[in-house]
């Protein structure tokens, strides 16, 4: 879509720059009129005594004198930023009110990149070299001559290069250019990406993939924006379905964005879309090297990269042609984005795809209550695959009553989970086992008084990691070693470790089947994507027995082996307060128990719970996911929660507790007052103390038709903050801590 500010729009010599810092808004300067700028070109401007990178946002607002005007300094030789990204940035502050300035940030998240790429220094063969070639090389020696034959049908070399191939030292390649036998040649420091190609064939589509494939391409090729939820059950092959669309986007030149959730989700998937299309698509993450985020920045903004997988930052990439974007797992928790500026990095999908005029996917065997009202709303095109692919069957799925059960002292798992785990050792198949719980237990606590181990930073309980020798806090990072006597009472040897964190259940399974091959996957033992993509190839190539992990090993992975899934405590996400709990644990449940059996071997998976009544677990016996999710949509409707209603926090935090308590009364007593809108608190968080900082919160809730920004942005300019006070907006929260 041609930019709608030209680049040969009439010379402007002011204009508003937009800096990546956390400011309002941009700020006029002034332009040369003999080089003119437009809305999207990266210029250097002064800011008090520094140079800073903006980006040139429109016309000047004309409220800064004449006289008191700084000149732009230069514009960068880089692609501008085209308009959609910069109504997205404008749009994305609007929303979750944010200064624009730092939603730009994330745009401009590799400084780098706006430099000029520097080239390499290579040799290339001179006419002198040639001649002397010809004429016999009788008067050079064996080294040089075995340079300039290394030259001559070859292409130009570093220096370090030649010299290897040449089996001679760097000196003799700096003697033959002092000789001018061979000429500096500058190249490229970076290569492009590989192209993905297209016109491969990809596998045996079923005939509803084939149906659901057909409708996606045809929405590529409308090339215009539209919603389509690819809704299949666990090992339906949505991600072959989709594999269509992405091919239809190539075939038409265009880039196409993919996002996951979690990067343990990126190893199978880079294999399988290698596998597709013949080449790796560029990754966007927070592991990439600097030098690998420069390069894939550069390459994104300039078209070459035509294909790009990545976490949630990568919603604010410079695509020079977006054409399609998928949103993997579009349910995941893990596309809410909590510090910073809080977003929620689906939604802001759509609102790019809608402002690039692009066809959007989103896919889930467990679509978000949000997204299925939308379905049911007429405002998303759904598309469902109710089978699994090929022979592979659903898992049968079983509830362990704990209340029922006889645990052996210190132990975790059920009889009947131990029975089904050595039935399928046995059988030479596979095992999960899975707590979403890190570490080695959740609390320590002193036999002798009682005192808990908890992190002086936050209002939190330390979480013993036992392989580290550490406690841990899973909230502010801090570690320690613990403490040889209690703090408390002076006791030696006395710390007791409560409860399973999956350190422990691979100690009793160690215990219990000494001769398996037990691993576990958490955030917090994988050290990267090339460590997660060993762990991956253990498993498929069966030197792992029993996998034990925490939700990273829910969603994503095809283990043809795996026929058992054990959930140690499949209560464990239904408390706490908040409104998605039950949501959110039926999808992780159904996630997990969907690895079981996804190849010929049938699969079953038992939920050890104290609540077998509870209406998750039925559902999952059941698989009556429908009937569940118009439950959930009847009970927060008759509230007037999300997707009925709209939420708001606001949260305080200040260095100690009266200044925390003095803000949240100043903003108790400037709350809104109008119909529709109900303010709750304040509050301690549950978190109440986080990283030192004193918290107080606020919910707001609102009736569906309510500008909820305009609101809060009225409560806010009715209080003046204290400098030590922080405020945080979240608009339409996901956690509750």
């Amino acid at each position: 879509m041609p930019d709608r500010h030209a680049r040969c729009a009439a010379v402007a010599t002011r204009v508003s720059v937009l800096l990546p810092l956390p400011l309002e808004g941009p700020y006029d300067y002034e332009a040369a009129a003999d080089a003119p700028l437009a809305p999207g070109d990266f210029v250097h401007v002064p800011l008090g005594g520094r140079t800073l990178v903006g980006v040139v946002w429109g016309a000047a607002k004309g409220d800064v004198e004449p006289q008191k005007l700084k000149r732009v300094i230069e514009r960068l030789p880089v692609p501008p930023l085209r308009e959609e990204l910069r109504r997205l940035v404008d749009w994305v502050a609007n929303y979750t009110l944010s200064p624009p300035g730092a939603v730009l940030r994330m745009a401009m998240s590799v400084p780098g990149a706006l430099a000029p790429a520097r080239g390499v220094t290579a040799y290339a063969l001179g006419e002198n070299g040639r001649a002397a070639l010809a004429a016999g090389g009788d008067s050079l020696s064996l080294a040089r001559r075995r340079a300039l034959v290394v030259l001559v049908d070859g292409p130009p070399l570093p220096a370090a290069e030649l010299a290897r191939q040449a089996a001679c030292g760097t000196g003799v390649v700096r003697g033959l250019v002092a000789a001018g036998l061979i000429e500096p040649v500058l190249l490229p420091r970076r290569p492009r990406p590989p192209e993905p190609d297209w016109r491969r064939s990809g596998a045996a589509l079923s005939p509803d993939q084939r149906a659901a494939a057909d409708e996606l391409v045809a929405a590529v090729e409308r090339a215009s924006f539209g919603v389509t939820v690819l809704d299949g059950v666990t090992g339906s092959g949505k991600t072959e379905v989709y594999f269509a669309a992405v091919a239809a986007a190539l075939a038409r030149g265009r880039q196409v964005l993919v996002l996951l959730p979690e990067i343990a989700l990126s190893a199978q998937w880079l294999a399988r879309f290698a596998e597709r299309f013949g080449a790796a698509p560029v990754e966007w993450h927070s592991d990439l090297g600097e030098a690998a985020r420069r390069a894939a920045w550069r390459d994104i903004a300039e078209g070459a990269a035509r294909v790009v997988v990545g976490a949630r930052s990568a919603l604010f990439l410079p695509f020079a042609a977006l054409g399609l974007i998928v949103v993997d797992e579009e349910q995941d928790s893990s596309f809410k984005q909590e510090d910073g500026v809080i977003y929620q990095a689906r939604d802001m999908a759509v609102v790019r795809a809608s402002l690039a005029a692009v066809p959007i996917v989103l896919v889930s065997a467990t679509p978000s209550l949000e997204t299925v009202v939308n379905v049911q709303q007429g405002r998303y095109r759904h598309l469902h695959l109710p089978q699994r692919h090929g022979a592979a069957q659903l898992p049968d799925i079983r509830v362990i009553d704990m209340r029922r059960a006889r645990l052996e002292r210190q132990r975790f798992l059920s009889p009947d989970l131990v029975a089904a785990l050595a039935r399928t050792l046995e059988a030479k198949e596979q095992a999960m086992l899975f707590l979403n719980r890190r570490g080695y237990a959740p609390l320590t606590l002193c036999r002798a008084c009682g005192h808990r181990m908890q992190c002086p930073d936050c209002t939190a309980w330390l979480v013993e990691h036992r392989f580290l020798g550490q406690l841990q806090c899973h909230h502010c990072g801090r570690s320690e070693r613990l403490p040889p006597l209690c703090p408390q009472c002076g006791a030696t040897s006395s710390f007791a470790p409560c409860g399973p964190g999956v350190e422990r259940l691979a100690e009793e399974m160690n215990a219990r089947f000494p001769a398996a091959r037990i691993a576990i996957m958490a955030s917090d033992t994988l050290t990267g994507p090339r460590a997660i993509a060993e762990l991956m190839r253990s498993v498929e190539e069966h030197r792992i027995d029993v996998l034990i992990g925490t939700q990273v090993v829910a969603k994503g992975h095809h283990f043809p082996l795996l026929t058992l899934v054990g959930v140690v405590d499949a209560d464990l996400g239904l408390t706490g307060g908040d409104l998605r709990a039950a949501e959110r644990t039926f999808q992780l449940l159904h996630q997990v128990a969907g690895r079981a059996g996804r190849a010929d071997r049938p699969g079953v998976v038992y939920l050890q719970t104290y609540m077998p009544e509870h209406p998750v677990m039925r559902a999952l016996v059941s698989r009556e996911r429908d009937r569940f999710l118009a439950a959930e949509a009847e009970a927060r409707e008759a509230q007037g929660l999300p997707p009925f209603g709209r939420l708001a926090a606001l949260v305080l935090s200040a260095p100690d507790d009266d200044s925390a308590d003095f803000t949240a009364r100043a903003f108790a007593r400037a709350a809104p007052q109008m119909p529709g809108v109900e303010t709750l608190g304040p509050a301690p968080a549950p978190l109440a103390v986080l990283r030192s900082r004193h918290r107080r919160r606020f919910l707001v809730k609102a009736k569906r038709g309510v500008n909820i920004q305009a609101v809060l942005r009225q409560w806010l300019a009715r209080v003046k903050v204290p400098g030590s006070v922080r405020v945080q907006v979240d608009v339409d929260p996901y956690g509750f801590l």
